[in-house]
């Protein structure tokens, strides 16, 4: 019997090349999402071979449009963007208009019309969510200012693209195909404005009124059947359900109605455990997504027109980048800062995509120019891990500079270095989530502390919670030095770093041997790490957790030993057993 197989062969034969690319990627320190993109280049009808279904997988892409705005929606943290929006707003706000800006002069150059070098310049101006912060985890800053900063930075260049998505539609209806004719009159722009307007608020009072109570408490009898398979087949229901109820009834994007179902879940207790089982599906729809878009590449471009894929490449790498780091040096902040924000944003990804998409559809721009987005886009990620390696070998230097230069002078005269008046005390290394809350305990228990960390937000947030501070890296020998080690008791290493925390306290020993150093670890390599190098305890987290859970476990009445019957108990008139 014939069988129509499109689908699974889209499907298969795409999710099977996609893994090896990216498998592949991933070996040569690239971002998987290189690989994906080749894929769609291999399936796509620009070159030889198996050639999938375009129809199809446009379809495909929608849903991987939508599952990728829910978790956008899902992970979006207003709490995130509130901690540094002094900088992350005006700063991702300017570097946006610059971007766009020289996107459209570039398009100006070439002489194209005015409204496809707008969303060309657009298109280029947002960096990809899955590059920068598999960028900011391998070198764990997400918890430091520049993370957080980048992070925030992100945030805005989301809700940017969210506004875009919802007023492209109303500038295509208005402005394309009037260009060389009669320009709109502004009370026709001010009607389709207004009215779009109008629906979208509209879909928003509905789904704060509504959906903010009824999708929770939905979820929440969904969890209580026990049933993974209903809980995340809701989820999916939810996400799919209102994206397309919201362009079917209110006349918004897809993209839209899943960013708003995300929000909402975001609020939800059950958010954490909604993100992690609609992530595999999730997963899967985002490479066919980014699949789709790679068929829409032809790679002749780059033989054919490459001055202006360079022009393209540039804007990404060197403009808005370059941007980025001025508004961030303006702000006052170092030049480690500016630098890591720059690097981090030279790059785009899968908001380009989506928006030179919709673009193409509504006519706001041409097939071309939109795969110069996309070899920008290749482009940028394949050597944004290259820019970030080349920018940690350059603080490496800088660093090792300084500690050379500092550790100088207090070797010549180490009477001069500064020396904190506290004796007994104990040395807290870090002052995150961790240290904050050890620091805290035994100064309120009256135990003396000093606070080493490096963080410029976290040591201020410490000196004003009335805690003496050390400012400085304390793998750093001066700053070790600060701390006063010879005096103390105790020294705590609350950083996830083990291979710094081990050089140091092997230093700490040195200087005094009687000193207890506690330590923290993430695995039983780092522990033995830590032992080897003079550490008196390593606590390793999940271990502990185990044991206090143990210890929970055993003290309560079905395992808790029975007390044994004394010479004295009266057998006639036995007490009540203790609860």
């Amino acid at each position: 019997m014939h069988h129509d197989t499109s689908l699974i062969s889209i499907v298969a034969v795409g999710l099977a090349i996609a893994f090896v690319l990216g498998a592949l990627a991933n070996r040569l320190r690239m971002s998987p999402l290189v690989g994906y993109l080749a894929a769609g280049i291999i399936v796509g009808p620009f070159t030889p071979g198996f050639v999938a279904d375009q129809e199809l997988a446009n379809q495909l892409a929608e849903i991987g449009v939508m599952l990728l705005m829910f978790g956008v929606g899902l992970h979006f943290s207003l709490k995130d963007l509130m901690e540094v929006k002094a900088i992350a707003i005006p700063g991702a706000v300017a570097q946006i208009a610059v971007a766009t800006f020289l996107g459209w002069a570039m398009s100006a150059a070439l002489g194209w019309p005015t409204l496809h070098g707008v969303v060309f310049g657009f298109s280029l101006a947002t960096a990809s969510t899955v590059v920068l912060l598999r960028a900011m985890e391998e070198r764990r800053l997400l918890d430091t200012t520049r993370g957080r900063i980048a992070v925030g930075w992100l945030i805005v260049e989301d809700l940017a693209c969210v506004i875009a998505l919802v007023m492209m539609p109303v500038m295509a209806d208005i402005f394309v195909g009037t260009e060389g004719t009669a320009p709109p009159t502004l009370r026709m722009v001010a009607t389709t404005v207004l009215w779009t307007l109008l629906k979208v608020a509209a879909f928003v009072a509905v789904m704060l009124v509504v959906g903010r109570r009824a999708i929770p408490a939905l979820l929440e009898r969904i969890a209580g059947t026990g049933s993974r398979e209903l809980f995340t087949l809701s989820v999916l229901a939810i996400a799919l359900g209102i994206a397309f109820g919201s362009a079917l009834l209110f006349g918004v994007s897809f993209a839209l109605g899943a960013f708003f179902a995300g929000m909402l879940l975001n609020e939800s207790e059950l958010s954490h455990k909604a993100a992690n089982d609609s992530l595999p599906l999730r997963d899967a729809f985002a490479v066919l997504f980014f699949v789709s878009v790679g068929m829409l590449f032809d790679p002749s471009i780059l033989v054919q027109r490459p001055l202006e894929v360079l022009a393209t490449a540039s804007i990404i790498l060197f403009g808005k980048s370059a941007a980025a780091y001025f508004i961030v040096r303006a702000f006052g902040h170092p030049n480690q800062t500016a630098l890591t924000i720059s690097c981090s944003l030279a790059q785009i990804g899968e908001f380009a995509f989506i928006i030179a998409g919709l673009g193409v559809s509504l006519g706001m721009m041409s097939g071309e120019e939109q795969s110069l987005v996309l070899a920008g886009a290749l482009i940028s990620i394949m050597l944004n891990p290259m820019i970030f390696r080349m920018l940690d070998r350059r603080l490496a230097r800088q660093k090792a500079a300084a500690e050379a230069a500092a550790a100088a002078a207090p070797h010549e005269d180490p009477a001069e270095r500064p020396v904190l008046a506290v004796n007994d005390h104990t040395i807290v290394v870090g002052y995150g989530r961790v240290g904050r809350q050890l620091a805290l305990l035994l100064r309120d228990r009256g135990v003396p502390v000093v606070v080493v960390e490096e963080e410029a937000d976290l040591t201020q947030r410490a000196r004003e919670e009335g805690l003496l501070v050390v400012r400085g890296n304390v793998a750093s020998e001066p700053v070790m030095l600060e701390a006063v080690p010879e005096r103390a008791r105790l020294a705590v290493f609350a950083i996830p770093r083990a291979l710094e925390a081990g050089e140091t306290i092997e230093r700490m020993k040195a200087i005094n041997p009687a000193l207890t150093v506690l330590a923290r670890a993430h695995s039983e390599a780092e522990v033995r790490h830590l032992l080897q190098h003079g550490a008196d305890g390593a606590v390793l987290a999940e271990r502990e957790l185990a044991f206090s859970l143990a210890e929970m476990v055993m003290s309560t009445p079905p395992y808790r030993p029975a007390r044994k019957a004394s010479d004295d108990d009266a057998p006639s008139d036995p007490a009540p057993a203790a609860a």
